[in-house]
């Protein structure tokens, strides 16, 4: 309890876990955001009809996008950039 007390603070301590984030760095950034966007954008790999996850995740490492990543990260990627297609009026 001493620990955390002097690490996180008195909210810590006592329990209450808020305010506490994972101490990691995000590995996806706007460039590798765009370039996965515009993979998936593109058409699928011979023998596929469509990209799948896991796919595009395989794909981003083998083209040098970035040294690895989970089908899970791309499939946040793609449903925060991808979700509001439709936004913009058309004519």
């Amino acid at each position: 309890m001493k620990k955390r007390f002097v690490e996180d603070g008195v909210g810590a301590a006592l329990g209450n876990r808020q305010g506490r984030r994972p101490k990691y760095l995000r590995k996806a950034d706007g460039e590798f955001e765009a370039r996965l966007v515009a993979l998936s954008c593109g058409d699928p790999p011979k023998g596929h009809a469509q990209w799948s996850l896991r796919l595009l995740a395989d794909r981003a490492v083998e083209l040098g996008f970035i040294d690895s990543v989970s089908h899970e990260t791309v499939r946040r990627v793609l449903r925060r950039t991808l979700s509001n297609r439709g936004a913009a009026s058309v004519g």
